[in-house]
């Protein structure tokens, strides 16, 4: 914990959020190293409501010595040492933020969870590297499909396209082949633990 400088939460759906409770809850309460200071969690501003509804407290003030909550919004930048996150409002039927990351002359946009939309549009623009999920096998109000990642990479000039979140009607190889046809450059699918460079 000790290298981590913050969390950035893309929305507040259990599977991008829930593993903070665990991590709030062995920062206080377990016997790791104390912190020497809370860390930074970027985030939409419903997350503390979320947290004291949880530990059935009356607001989230009591994460204060562990987890400092700031709320994220659309248009939100955030400079972290030489790392820039510019962070978006985007299309999930639910508050969502994609970002885009530039650091030493490089770039990586993350779609989070979402469908097509212009302000992702805009965070890919040109990015060496696009991480775009691909939960669905059909178009949805809510997720890509694979085409729609690949088309997304394919429109932007992105450099490279890496598929994640693939959704459990689909089989990552044929999503990440399906994104790959469409985007018509480098395509990989995201691999748990697997370090990728966005040049």
């Amino acid at each position: 914990m000790a290298e981590l400088d913050a969390i950035w939460i893309s929305h507040l759906h259990l599977d991008h959020v829930g593993d903070l409770l665990n991590a709030y809850y062995a920062l206080a309460y377990g016997q790791l190293p104390a912190l020497s200071r809370p860390v930074p969690v970027y985030a939409p501003a419903a997350l503390g409501a979320r947290i004291a509804g949880f530990f059935e407290q009356p607001d989230a003030g009591f994460v204060g010595d562990v987890l400092e909550l700031r709320p994220l919004h659309d248009g939100h930048v955030l400079e972290l040492g030489g790392l820039t996150v510019t962070s978006r409002l985007v299309d999930h039927g639910i508050e969502a933020y994609g970002l885009r990351a530039s650091a030493d002359g490089h770039t990586l946009a993350y779609s989070g969870d979402c469908a097509p939309c212009s302000a992702l549009d805009e965070l890919a623009d040109g990015v060496d590297l696009l991480l775009c999920e691909v939960d669905s096998d059909t178009p949805t109000e809510v997720h890509h499909t694979p085409e729609q990642a690949g088309a997304l990479a394919r429109r932007t000039g992105v450099g490279r396209l890496v598929v994640t979140h693939v959704g459990p009607s689909l089989v990552p190889s044929v999503a990440t082949a399906r994104a790959a046809e469409v985007f018509g450059g480098p395509t990989v699918c995201a691999e748990v633990g697997e370090t990728l460079s966005p040049w």
